[in-house]
């Protein structure tokens, strides 16, 4: 092997490697310097929940407690060792706001998306003694999306969507990567969540918690062809007609909105 091919594959090497370093998620979050009491600037709401607004959001809508939301969080205990941290594996968590402690879904309904706030729990809106960890209890989150709400455009779609010849409308709402596309008889995984225009959710991998796989041919025609436009990691919102549907056959009636995210692409 001569010593330019053996340079040109350590140069790769060193490429990947810095990549990785630069995508790999943190082994830990350090603690804030108030970690262990909620400071002057913090407010307190009527229950006793402290929160400090690290960073203000970029709307005016606040999930309720029927909601799904998207978000990063670390949590620590006031002497500041870190318990839980999605931040650290790297992944957002989904889960319904009214599904988890008392204080955390009080916060997070204070919330905006795009917002980072500080909240300081206090035992009696925790686990309340009843289980690890005890106390009050340090949550850093910031909120990412509210995925069951319907999004403005729900109505029709708007002037920056695309049209295919078959009436199918869509607008890409986040970037995929690589250059394959599914097949027409391929099988995807993904998370989706569907509304009608009047913006009633009517399903949602989301809201389950668990991704859908499927092959292409085997839903509806809006779908199949949407999909096949898709790459990988591609998150992109869908305006399908009623013939590309469900043909006015069955409910869901008329036209439908879907967000999909495609997460693999298989066989």
């Amino acid at each position: 092997m001569t010593g330019m091919r053996i340079l040109s594959i350590l140069v790769f090497m060193f490429a990947a490697a810095t990549a990785s370093a630069q995508t790999a998620p943190p082994a830990t979050v350090p603690a804030p310097p108030d970690v262990a009491a909620p400071p002057a600037n913090a407010t307190r709401t009527a229950s006793g929940l402290a929160t400090r607004v690290i960073a203000p959001g970029k709307s005016a809508d606040h999930p309720t407690k029927d909601d799904v939301v998207t978000i990063h969080y670390t949590g620590w205990k006031t002497d500041g060792s870190v318990f839980d941290s999605s931040v650290t594996r790297g992944k957002p968590a989904s889960f319904r706001v009214g599904g988890v402690i008392a204080g955390f879904g009080e916060g997070l309904q204070l919330m905006v998306i795009g917002e980072k706030r500080r909240l300081w729990i206090p035992e009696a809106l925790a686990y309340k003694g009843a289980r690890e960890p005890k106390g009050t209890l340090v949550f850093d989150v910031e909120l990412i999306d509210i995925p069951t709400r319907a999004p403005a455009d729900v109505k029709a779609p708007p002037a920056d969507a695309k049209k295919t010849t078959s009436g199918l409308a869509y607008k890409v709402l986040q970037q995929g990567v690589g250059g394959r596309h599914p097949r027409s008889t391929g099988e995807v995984t993904v998370h989706y969540t569907g509304w009608t225009t009047d913006g009633k959710m009517f399903d949602s991998s989301v809201v389950r918690g668990q991704p859908s796989t499927f092959g292409l041919d085997g839903v509806i025609a809006g779908w199949t062809e949407g999909l096949q436009l898709m790459f990988e990691g591609e998150k992109t919102r869908f305006w399908i007609p009623e013939k590309l549907a469900y043909e006015g056959k069955k409910a869901p009636y008329g036209l439908l909105v879907f967000d999909i995210e495609l997460i693999k692409i298989g066989q």
